[in-house]
């Protein structure tokens, strides 16, 4: 059974909102000056500890700031998320498919499963894999236990990445695995493409084409889109 990797944030969900506002109100919990809308939207989907290190929090701060933006994501920005027109279908075409689809995300595991649950992306997957809650995980070590769990397929099942940010795209080739970018994400222009991504969709029902013409080409035509 071939088996499709899937980011989350800014590959199923549009989980800007809850993100940055949780990191604004986490920077002014620090008394530290907040970051422009644009740079905001580049802490979706990598590490939180590597954005703030990376976006004007000291070294010897950034505990202390991930713990306010784990209380205010918590709070009030976990579910301020919503799944991009157009994916349930594509999963829906997918499994019916015969494809395998896994969840494989940075975002913390004890946060991803209840999210993937609350909208409704948990009972259209065969699995939510996140990083640990320090985040100490790469990407490539999340599509490590991912693969992992999956260790009875035969060897020769084919598999793909699909995300929205260079990490993905880097993260699944440590594992030799292709990936396969989306542009309604938060990339920045030309960043899945100098990652070295197989090829960038625009739209969910390009990605479900793709998917099934690398994955499942004899199948493609006899599954119907919806509409």
């Amino acid at each position: 059974m071939p088996l499709v990797l899937l980011d989350l944030d800014g590959t199923l969900l549009d989980s800007a909102p809850g993100i940055t506002a949780s990191v604004r109100a986490a920077y002014r919990a620090a008394g530290l000056p907040v970051p422009p809308d644009d740079v905001l939207r580049s802490f979706v989907g990598p590490p939180i500890w590597d954005s703030l290190r990376a976006h004007g929090v000291p070294a010897d701060r950034v505990d202390e700031v991930v713990h306010a933006y784990r209380t205010a994501f918590a709070d009030v920005g976990m579910y301020d998320a919503t799944v991009f027109d157009g994916i349930t279908d594509v999963l829906r075409d997918l499994r019916a498919a015969g494809l395998a689809l896994v969840v494989a995300t940075a975002k913390p595991e004890v946060f991803a499963r209840p999210i993937c649950d609350r909208l409704g992306l948990a009972d259209l997957v065969d699995g939510v894999f996140g990083a640990p809650l320090d985040e100490t995980s790469t990407k490539a070590d999340v599509i490590a236990r991912a693969l992992a769990s999956l260790a009875d397929r035969p060897e020769a099942a084919v598999t793909l990445m699909v995300g929205d940010r260079e990490h993905d795209v880097h993260g699944a080739a440590e594992h030799g695995v292709s990936c396969v970018g989306v542009t309604w994400g938060y990339a920045a222009p030309g960043e899945l493409e100098a990652a070295g991504a197989v090829t960038v969709v625009d739209s969910p029902a390009a990605l479900r084409d793709e998917v099934l013409r690398r994955l499942a080409p004899t199948l493609r035509d006899e599954v119907a889109p919806h509409a």
